[in-house]
């Protein structure tokens, strides 16, 4: 079911709007979980380490991926907001033939790179054989991966943020009993792993395609919705890339992370593993509101509501920015009985690295929440180059500091690169929101948008100005 987020309390629905994400951004965490207890316990810390490793090489080249899809679905959210489902059809169409060609050179061109990528981040030797495995193996499926990505994104992107989850959620459950059973009974090793995420998401798939053939008439798409133009294609690499470029920019220093880790052995390798495990779930609900408020600021620019936008981010902010103290103390206080979930008896090492890491990202999970707002915030307007930009700030941040501090203090310099990236990326984003606010107070509103009822709330001031915002007590527009 597709519904419109131009009506309502701002904080109600991006809350709302949240709500699945969160549930599957934990339902993925906890499937990682799984993944790297089988693979710890099963093959042990060698094999959980070869796992890690490969974290950041995936990141990059998949990330990139995640990124591009998720801004292609920015256009379908502007389009639908403002009741134009013509436009809606056509970037959908657009989305598809962009993320089919981006998927052909990932999966024809990552695998063969894999081994030289990985050699070149310092990968300990004892770790590349199985790394090599299971990065090949997760390049090759990429494209059931971007198509997952992208099909939940334009569902998400007609206001339907329930339906990604149930299909996320059957892809994790299949995903868990996959890997039980080919790293268990067949003893596939870690290829075991890699091949249950392929298939698992290669069915989630084909469910997203059967749910909008059955359920989602806005996105049958016809013969005419495929002639796209070039000024079609145009604008979606036009918030598509940048996306796509900082997702990558930001796994760069991710890697640089990884190669002062390998350094520091294989013990730091699978004590930062675990700890992000961990780390993961922290972050879901604040990674969660971001994506809610690229989608809220989406659809409402695109029905000219900027009074909205406005609000809505402020309350956002609030949100996260609570959510992220208690979620640091959460964490300091029970990660380490966590950590040692993912490994056994005589890992004494590991789990103190890991609750340390988990500590220093935990001090700093506010800045975190307001990076993913604002950042958020920005994208669903449709303005690239400052998130782009901060993506590149972090990396300056993250490298510097795993460089320089991972040099002079080991493993906690590293888990410091992670804060301090973030602290920075705000510094940058929070004057660049605060001029695209005051860009939004002197547009016009949509007077048929603002005078939904009768009853009016005067909401106000918000940055000097007095914001109007219509209490809604009418269904909201409602696609079945």
């Amino acid at each position: 079911m597709a519904t419109s987020l131009t009506t309502g309390r701002p904080w109600r629905v991006i809350l709302a709007f949240s709500i699945p994400l969160l549930l599957g951004n934990v339902v993925q965490q906890l499937y990682q979980f799984v993944d790297a207890i089988v693979v710890g316990r099963h093959l042990g810390v060698t094999a959980l380490a070869a796992v890690g490793a490969t974290g950041p090489l995936l990141f990059l080249l998949l990330g990139f991926a995640w990124g591009v899809t998720s801004g292609f679905a920015i256009p379908i959210a502007q389009a639908f907001g403002a009741g134009d489902d013509a436009a809606v059809r056509r970037s959908v169409a657009t989305g598809t033939l962009l993320t089919g060609a981006t998927s052909v050179v990932l999966t024809v061109g990552a695998p063969l790179i894999s081994a030289p990528l990985l050699a070149l981040l310092q990968t300990p030797v004892e770790l590349m054989p199985e790394a090599t495995v299971f990065t090949r193996i997760s390049f090759l499926g990429a494209s059931t991966m971007m198509f997952f990505n992208y099909l939940s994104a334009i569902i998400r992107a007609i206001g339907d943020s329930r339906t990604p989850l149930v299909f996320l959620t059957i892809s994790c459950a299949l995903n868990a009993g996959l890997v039980v059973l080919m790293v268990g009974p067949l003893a596939w090793g870690v290829a075991g792993a890699a091949v249950a995420t392929v298939v698992a998401q290669a069915v989630s798939v084909l469910l997203c395609l059967e749910f909008v053939r059955r359920r989602v008439p806005v996105l049958h798409l016809s013969r005419a919705d495929w002639r796209v133009s070039r000024a079609d294609i145009a604008e979606h690499l036009r918030v598509g890339l940048p996306m796509g470029f900082q997702a990558s920019i930001i796994a760069i220093g991710t890697l640089v992370v990884q190669v002062a880790l390998n350094a520091l052995g294989a013990d730091a390798v699978a004590a930062y593993t675990t700890g992000s495990r961990v780390d993961g779930l922290a972050v879901a609900f604040l990674s969660s509101l971001g994506l809610a408020v690229s989608m809220y600021a989406a659809q409402n620019i695109g029905g000219r509501r900027p009074d909205r936008v406005r609000r809505g981010v402020v309350e956002a902010t609030w949100m996260a920015v609570a959510a992220g103290v208690v979620l640091g103390a959460l964490i300091i206080a029970f990660g380490e009985p966590m950590v040692r979930l993912f490994v056994g008896d005589g890992s004494a090492d590991v789990v103190a690295e890991a609750h340390l890491m988990l500590i220093v990202n935990g001090c700093g999970y506010w800045a975190l929440g307001l990076l993913f707002v604002l950042r958020g915030a920005l994208q669903g307007l449709g303005r690239t180059v400052v998130p782009t930009v901060t993506g590149i700030v972090e990396l300056v941040m993250r490298v510097g500091a795993a460089v320089a501090l991972g040099a002079m203090i080991g493993f906690v310099g590293v888990a410091l690169s992670n804060p301090l990236a973030w602290v920075g990326a705000i510094l940058l984003l929070v004057p660049a929101y605060l001029r695209e606010s005051h860009r939004l107070a002197r547009l016009p509103v949509d007077p048929a948008q603002a005078t939904e009822t009768s009853t009016l709330a005067i909401i106000g001031p918000v940055d000097g100005s007095m914001v109007v915002d219509a209490v809604v007590t009418q269904p909201v527009r409602v696609i079945r």
